[in-house]
Parts: C-alpha cells; structure tokens; sequence
C-alpha cells in the first residue's frame, strides 16, 4: 500500500479521439464555431422563455429554459477541454478537475435525462387531458419537479464520482477519451473494478431504461390521442408540439445507450457517438425548438419586434 500511495497520480492526460492531423486546425476551429453557436443558441432560448410572458407562463417552456442552462453547462465542462486535444501540446488536467468534470458531466447528464421526462409527461397531459392539465401541471408543481430532477442528478453524479475515485490510480496517466468519463478512467486504477462496472451498469441503467420507458409510454398515449383528432389541422399541430422533443430525444438516447449499455471496448466509435450528448445535442437542441415549434419562433418575433420598437 505505501509503494502505491507513493505513486498516486495527480494529474491526467486527456487524449482526445483519432483524428487526422491534415484537421488539426479545421478540428479546432469547427468545435470552437459549435461551442460558441451552443452557447448564444441556448442563451437566445433562455432569454426568450424569461422575456416573453406568454412563454414562461407554461411549463412546458419552464422545462426548455432549465434545458437550455444544462446544454450550456454541459458544453463548457467538455468542449473547451476538448478542443485542446486539436493543440500541438496536450496539456494536462489535474486530478481534481477530472473529479470535477466526471462529477458535473453525470450529474447535468442525468438530471437531463429526468427533464426530458418530466417533458414527456408534460406534453402527455397537455394533449390527453387538457381540461385538466392547468390543475395537474401549474407553475408551482412544475418548478418543484424541477428541483426534484436537480436534486436526484446531483446524487446520481456523487454516486458516480464517489465510486470511481475511491480506487487508487498509480499510472500510468494516459485517459484515451476526450474527457474524463467512468470506463476511460476506470481503465487506469490499480485495483478491482468489477464492482464499479456492475455498479455503473446498472446505475446508468436503471436512470436511462426507466426515463426513457416512461417517455415511450407516454408518446405511446399521446399518439393514440392524436389519432383521434377528426380534423388534419389539429393532428398537424398536435404532432408539431411533441416533434422537437421526441427528435431532442432520440439523439440524445440512442448515443448514451451505446456508451454505456454496450459490452466494454475501446473503440473510437465510442468516443464519437459520446460527442452527441456532449457537443451535438446541446448545439442542436435550440435549432430544433425554434425551427419546430411555432410558439418559440412567435415569442422570438415578438421579442425581436419589441426591441426594434
């Protein structure tokens, strides 16, 4: 124990994925361009929903600017770190900052994956009872359910950052991802980690099979409400208000469930499909709020228009 204790790492070296280095610079300059779009996108949101009175009125929008916050975190704990694997000299990161960074990641992560539910159930209520929904989805309980979200991610991301660095890691320092994840940095302790896999295993996937099995069954009521709209007109904007979150959903579970549900390797199909929820979705989130959804791009034109005036 004192030959390993004398050894302990303090810092990690973040490899980042394969990349060709003809792209260095286009690399770089490409997740700096999607970093900075992620960021006015979701503020754009943000500041849309607050804005205009007849958005943060409703929950739904209540659940897209909390949305909009965790894009914006969760791209700042990754892209910036990222990019500087596209930099001559990798630099670095201390092994608190790779506590930190798995910390946040999982802990954004999931309480993304609890807001994407609580969405669901939102736009389930909204079409199916509609009479009912201003008493069973009103301001208060909306926002309480969203602190409900945050407190169960934050004890989620503990969990995680708690049982993977309890492990002694004594070398080498070498993470081969692009950020400071469980099975990259598992990869490196110097001790058992079979029951942190099963522990992550399951964890990860009781949060994903469980929210995404209550978004399924309540799309798979929504559809059936749907359908029985007589006129074509109601069925097309029916379908338009729950088309942006069920397309936010599937890019976002479809990667997450091929990190983490999948027998381990070290394939860089895994670090590529990880980009998804770290850097894509967060970009690509706002473009499909606004260009789907017809409220937001009215709130926009109000707000837009306001200004000018």
């Amino acid at each position: 124990m004192e030959s390993i204790n004398s050894t302990l790492l303090t810092e990690f070296i973040l490899t980042g994925i394969p990349y060709p280095l003809r792209l260095r610079t286009f690399l770089f300059v490409f997740f700096l361009l999607i970093y900075t779009l992620t960021q006015l996108g979701n503020l754009l949101i943000l500041i849309t929903v607050w804005v205009d009175v007849q958005l943060h009125a409703h929950p739904m929008y209540i659940f897209l600017g909390v949305l909009s916050i965790i894009d914006m975190a969760i791209s700042t704990i990754i892209v910036p770190r990222f990019m500087m694997s596209f930099t001559a000299v990798l630099t670095p990161i201390s092994f608190g900052g790779c506590v930190t960074q798995l910390y946040f990641y999982h802990f954004l992560g999931s309480t993304q994956c609890f807001l994407y539910t609580l969405m669901a159930y939102d736009r389930y209520l909204a079409i199916c009872r509609p009479l009912h929904y201003p008493v069973l989805m009103n301001a208060k309980l909306s926002t309480l359910l969203v602190a409900g979200a945050w407190v169960a991610g934050s004890i989620h991301g503990a969990l995680q950052a708690i049982l993977t660095f309890r492990l002694p890691y004594c070398g080498p320092n070498r993470v081969e991802y692009f950020f400071c994840d469980i099975p990259a940095v598992l990869r490196l302790a110097c001790a058992d980690t079979t029951v942190n896999k099963l522990v992550t295993l399951v964890d990860i996937g009781v949060v994903v099979a469980s929210c995404f099995s209550l978004i399924l069954l309540s799309y798979i009521r929504i559809i059936q409400a749907i359908l029985r709209i007589r006129t074509a007109d109601g069925r097309r904007r029916a379908f338009s208000t729950c088309g942006a979150h069920v397309t936010v959903v599937t890019v976002y579970y479809v990667p997450c469930a091929f990190v983490y549900l999948r027998p381990e390797t070290n394939s860089p199909l895994g670090g590529a499909a990880a980009l998804f929820p770290t850097a894509i979705t967060p970009f690509v989130n706002p473009i499909i709020y606004t260009l789907r959804n017809q409220e937001v791009k009215l709130a926009l034109k109000r707000m837009i228009g306001g200004y000018r005036t």
